[in-house]
């Protein structure tokens, strides 16, 4: 019985040590498993996007701070969703295995990928943010800054003068009214 237990304890002392993260994350695949095959779906969608959202720190750790194109989060709602940016975000499908990245546009939603492996979908969503990102760099370069020309400085008129003339006819005005309505009483 010893050597079952010295080879045992040989094995887990030559095995390399298992990261909290790793044991985290295992743990978390574990309980999507169990929880999605027998209780709660929800917990089990939140918690499979959880896994693909530490999956995707990597890609989102690589873009520049001063590219503010992406928010990155998992929404709670009735169906959880991990947003990539506005208007595309990462559900899971009716199996809540399946991976679907969509993306909404002004026609309805348009399926960017499919998978029941977070892999491909960690593919699909980095070459979303690649096009997003060229597409943000075309953007500013079609966009010339206005060319800034001086103009010739017009001298201004007073506005007293058409102030003045304005006040006066409608002194003018009222004087007549005045002297009109004088006149129809008699």
């Amino acid at each position: 019985m010893s050597d079952v237990q010295s080879i045992g304890s040989t094995a887990a002392a030559s095995a390399k040590p298992i990261r909290l993260r790793d044991a985290l994350r295992q743990a978390r695949i574990e309980a999507a498993d169990r929880t999605g095959v027998v209780v709660d779906l929800r917990d089990a969608e939140v918690a499979r996007l959880e896994i693909l959202n530490e999956q995707l720190d990597p890609l989102f750790a690589e873009i520049p701070d001063r590219v503010d194109l992406f928010d990155r989060g998992i929404s709670q709602g009735d169906t959880p969703r991990l947003w990539i940016d506005v208007v595309a975000h990462v559900a899971m499908g009716r199996d809540k295995r399946l991976y679907r990245f969509v993306q909404d546009t002004r026609f309805g939603r348009k399926v960017l990928a499919e998978s029941h492996t977070p892999a491909v979908i960690v593919q699909a969503v980095t070459d979303y943010v690649a096009r997003r990102m060229v597409e943000r760099e075309h953007a500013l370069v079609a966009t010339p800054l206005p060319e800034v020309t001086e103009q010739p400085v017009k001298p201004r008129r007073s506005g007293i003068w058409t102030f003045a003339f304005g006040f006066l006819a409608g002194v003018l005005a009222l004087f007549g009214f005045a002297l009109f309505a004088a006149l129809r009483s008699f």
